[in-house]
């Protein structure tokens, strides 16, 4: 983005246990900024991730995309996919990432919020037990993967399922029972776990929208 209204810069993030890229786009005036955590075999170049967070931007929010692995980590795991499902690893450098985040001059004022699609869903909610985080939200998560840390959340969280993907809505409402926060699940008529089908993905990011300025305003 090259409007005036916004300052679009790349980012070098170390968050202790690995040096990882990011890109940050901030509006003026942004009172908050949303982390994406994406989910299985993805990166900060997700196509849906991306529209979302252009979505944010436009709405005043602050976005921070980056990568969850490291370019050799994203190598073994496109060979043998066996980090995309190591949610240890996924929380442990999302909490990096906003240990560095809250080091930034830039990012003194603003509130952060966490977007997690698919495994980054379990890593947003699990990190944000250790993290200054002030809202979440999954987008066809798999919540039910952060286990033991769901009853520590305090983070208001919305959870976002297509209403034709009746595996993950199952496993949605089973993390939602065990959420003692200010939480709500939201399914998108139509949609199946990609939220391909069209119009679904603006719902998405309509509602996230909603949400982030609600909580992080």
């Amino acid at each position: 983005m090259t409007d005036a209204k916004f300052r679009s810069f790349p980012v070098t993030i170390d968050t202790g246990d690995a040096v990882l890229q990011g890109d940050v786009v901030l509006p003026e005036a942004a009172h908050g900024i949303v982390l994406f955590a994406h989910g299985s075999g993805s990166s900060r170049f997700s196509s849906r991730n991306r529209y979302v967070a252009t979505h944010l931007v436009e709405g005043g929010l602050g976005t921070l995309l980056f990568d969850l692995l490291t370019a050799e980590e994203e190598e073994r795991d496109m060979r043998d996919a066996s980090l995309r499902f190591d949610i240890d690893l996924l929380t442990r450098r999302l909490a990096g990432v906003s240990r560095w985040l809250a080091s930034q001059d830039w990012a003194t004022n603003l509130r952060p919020g966490y977007f997690g699609a698919s495994t980054g869903a379990a890593a947003a909610l699990a990190a944000s037990v250790e993290c200054d985080v002030h809202a979440i939200v999954s987008r066809g998560g798999r919540p039910d993967l952060a286990g033991a840390a769901l009853p520590r959340v305090t983070a208001p969280t919305l959870l976002i399922v297509g209403s034709r993907d009746p595996v993950v809505i199952e496993l949605n409402e089973q993390a939602l029972r065990l959420l003692h926060c200010e939480a709500r699940l939201e399914i998108v008529p139509g949609a199946t776990h990609l939220f391909e089908e069209p119009g679904t993905l603006e719902q998405v990011a309509a509602l996230a929208l909603r949400w982030f300025r609600h909580w992080l305003a």
